[in-house]
């Protein structure tokens, strides 16, 4: 019988098998999620170094596997489509591998996707990285693959090598790990655009593109990153940056002006964006409480609806 897990993943896996690139904005909570799939996009992606960020730290490997799942399981809850997220280094061996893939699973998640990185990882677009050998990485790849209790549970295989040993190192890990069962293949951080062109000729499968602005991977049109033959690109720190350039001016604006700058949004605007016209609903139908201020229901406009899962951004 099929679950609302199997049915996001399946889902996901619709999408990616679909023609074109499918997009995966960023999120680090459910407010984020919730406002990529009201923007129309078919797939919200779980950054691994937003999470660490909303905890107040950076991304040097300091959140463990019950905190990044908790995330996962709040921002899954609060969309429809399917949710992507980072899993870092499945947290210990091939027996921490395999309760990582169903902690994740068994919270709605689509996907997730684990690297070979040496713990405590760090954001692959810094220096100092060490990887795993070999053999150690794909077979954790492949605990992950036999551990997922749905087929359809999507897993990405990430390398970052190419930092460490080269470009012809990182495709030869990704091409073994896809040959140990994962869905699709991450090459962490190309250093050029030859190299971000070669990725997805010389890995035989799909092939996910990681968007860093000021990173170590030069920026790309994502159309022409789709024409490179790339399946997924995911934009992790997107809205993470927004929010912190909004939240500076903010205060900047506040602490030079001694009043706050003044939203576009109402409260009842602002609440009606997560959820607020459901719970209404609910409220009227128990008579549980007073209804939102009539002018403010009434003069507010709808929040966006939530797309189906499996749609294409527009």
């Amino acid at each position: 019988m099929d679950t609302p897990v199997s049915l996001r993943a399946r889902a996901l896996r619709e999408l990616l098998a679909a023609p074109g690139m499918a997009i995966a904005p960023g999120a680090y909570d459910a407010m984020g999620a919730r406002l990529i799939e009201q923007a129309g996009f078919s797939v919200c992606y779980m950054t691994g170094a937003g999470t660490a960020a909303a905890h107040g730290y950076p991304d040097f490997g300091l959140l463990d596997m019950t905190e990044m799942v908790a995330n996962a399981a709040r921002m899954a809850a609060a969309i429809s489509i399917p949710l992507v997220a980072d899993a870092d280094t499945g947290y210990g061996n091939e027996l921490n591998v395999t309760r990582t893939v169903r902690e994740y699973e068994a919270r709605g998640v689509a996907g997730i996707h684990i690297e070979d990185q040496v713990a405590p990882k760090r954001c692959g677009h810094l220096d100092g990285k060490e990887v795993l050998p070999t053999a150690a990485f794909v077979s954790k790849i492949s605990a992950a693959v036999q551990a997922r209790r749905t087929r359809e549970f999507f897993v990405i295989a990430r390398t970052d090598a190419r930092a460490v040993n080269g470009i012809d190192d990182a495709i030869a890990r990704a091409n073994a790990a896809l040959a140990a069962g994962a869905d699709m293949a991450f090459v962490e951080a190309a250093q050029s655009v030859e190299e971000v062109a070669a990725i997805p000729r010389r890995v035989q499968g799909p092939c996910l593109l990681n968007v860093v602005p000021n990173g170590k991977t030069p920026v790309i049109d994502l159309r022409e990153a789709q024409a490179m033959g790339y399946k997924l690109a995911i934009l992790p720190g997107l809205l993470l940056k927004a929010a912190v350039e909004a939240a500076d001016a903010a205060l900047a604006y506040v602490k030079a002006n001694h009043l706050p700058p003044i939203p576009k949004m109402s409260p009842a605007q602002g609440f009606r964006r997560f959820g607020a016209d459901e719970w209404e609903a609910l409220r009227k139908r128990f008579d549980a409480g007073a209804p939102m201020s009539a002018g403010a229901a009434s003069g507010d406009a709808p929040a966006p609806a939530r797309q189906p899962a499996g749609t294409a951004a527009s």
